[in-house]
């Protein structure tokens, strides 16, 4: 069986094989379907996409942006352990999302235009961290 690289088709679906991926949520920065994230703008220095599997999440913190939580961090990681996707305006941004992957040390760090609704869709899926500081 050939696996078929995503293609979109009417701006909301993706097709993966025989599979079939439903937009969630999407803006400049981040998509969300049914069955993973993709950090755009992701890997330095050309920013291909991030795709992260859903269920290779653990759980996913929120943080208010802030000057020590490395709202001036444009791209890159600041401890080595969680890398975030280029965002230019991440100092403008309320929220700072970090998915915590299962069984794996590294952690992927994103912003999003719109936060509210990408926290109902993590925690409609039992992956939002509430016990963190929102």
């Amino acid at each position: 069986m050939t696996h078929l690289p995503p293609k979109r088709t009417g701006g909301c679906i993706k097709r993966l094989g025989r599979r079939t991926m439903s937009t969630i949520y999407k803006d400049s920065l981040i998509e969300i379907t049914d069955q993973e994230v993709v950090c755009h703008h992701y890997y330095f220095p050309f920013g291909g996409d991030k795709h992260v599997p859903l269920s290779q999440i653990e759980a996913v913190q929120v943080w208010r942006t802030s000057f020590l939580g490395g709202s001036w961090r444009l791209w890159g990681t600041g401890d080595f352990r969680t890398w975030y996707a280029q965002d230019n305006k991440r100092s403008s941004r309320d929220r700072t999302f970090i998915a915590c992957l299962r069984h794996y040390f590294l952690r992927v760090g994103f912003t999003v235009e719109d936060s509210k609704p990408v926290m109902n869709v993590f925690r409609e899926r039992g992956l939002l961290n509430d016990r963190q500081p929102t």
